[in-house]
């Protein structure tokens, strides 16, 4: 019994402090589907901006259901969804099918059809050619509905029913990041299946205290594609050398640390044709280590360097820029 008893306020102690910890998104309600609302208009501005979305495919549109979750939206929410939607397709490139949502009856092969539920793309279909008048066809049929934590869109191409976007928005686009985080793996176990190479191409210039000229073209590969090893070409320290080199991914900043082991060519080629170990310009084998810190999400980063022949030193390193068009 004693223990019973003191059980009983340990069980009540540590419920609280679970509930302390329960997520925010799990209690989220109506608060967060304006600021769901202003990420939408975000988004669609950037995959038209961007070349996914194209206002060819999808205006004139037809707006199918704006279906409020929460007793305190029915209000707004409707009237919210169509700014939004309007601001980012433009103005007069949109059209709301009330009949859509509305129960519905008609005649079809001989029988009478009422129907409650959502409208079928074909339905859709068939109010915009009764009520759109001497207007052009809708191209796409736009469903946005607020959910848990924010909003649901889905925008279909009426034509063929292919699904041009469709995504599930909240204020901080958390879902979002956790949606295309599990995209990229699954695109990634597919790369690997398929045995597609993954290259990155960079072009490193170091020019203070000591130089070091080289472009390494390297294949990306690892559990989550943290090493890069390949091929290096080097045009200063040493001069015209070739070799190999490797690099591992920091978490941090994703910064590259690693080295390459670099064969001077006219060493080589002095010594081929010279019974002794003559050394021309540059040792046969030169060592370098190399730290890549990208700049922001730039095709340019800061690289530090240091080789066996004493040469240190600070630049710019190049990465997958225009200025290597053969490179993949």
């Amino acid at each position: 019994m004693v223990l019973a008893r003191t059980a009983r306020p340990l069980v009540r102690w540590w419920g609280l402090a679970l509930l302390s910890l329960w997520p925010v998104s799990a209690a989220a309600g109506p608060e967060d589907t304006r600021d769901a609302l202003d990420r939408l208009e975000e988004l669609l501005e950037l995959r038209i901006e961007d070349g996914r979305l194209s206002r060819e495919d999808l205006l004139p549109a037809i707006l199918v259901s704006t279906q409020a979750r929460y007793e305190a939206s029915q209000g707004w929410f409707p009237t919210q969804a169509i700014a939004v939607l309007q601001r980012g397709l433009g103005s007069g490139s949109l059209r709301l099918c009330e009949a859509c949502m509305a129960p519905r009856a008609y005649v079809e092969r001989g029988q009478l059809v009422y129907d409650a539920g959502p409208a079928r793309l074909d339905e859709v279909v068939r109010l915009d050619e009764l009520l759109r008048g001497d207007s052009q066809p809708a191209r796409a049929a736009i469903w946005i509905d607020e959910v848990r934590g924010g909003v649901s869109v889905r925008i279909v191409d009426l034509r063929n029913g292919a699904v041009l976007f469709a995504q599930n928005v909240d204020p901080t686009l958390v879902e979002l990041t956790n949606t295309h985080r599990v995209y990229s793996l699954s695109e990634e176990l597919e790369r690997r299946a398929r045995g597609d190479s993954l290259t990155q191409a960079f072009f490193d210039v170091v020019a203070y205290p000591g130089q070091h000229v080289s472009l390494d073209w390297t294949d990306q590969w690892g559990r989550s594609n943290e090493n890069l090893t390949g091929l290096s070409v080097s045009l200063f320290d040493p001069v015209v050398g070739v070799g190999a080199c490797h690099y591992h991914r920091v978490e941090y900043a994703d910064i590259l640390v690693g080295g390459k082991a670099l064969m001077s060519v006219p060493t080589a080629v002095a010594r081929a044709f010279v019974d002794s170990d003559v050394d021309v310009i540059d040792p046969i084998v030169t060592g370098v280590g190399v730290v890549r810190v990208p700049l922001g999400r730039s095709n340019y980063g800061a690289v530090f360097s240091a080789s066996t022949n004493g040469q240190v030193g600070v630049g710019i390193s190049m990465m997958n820029t225009t200025l290597l068009p053969v490179l993949p």
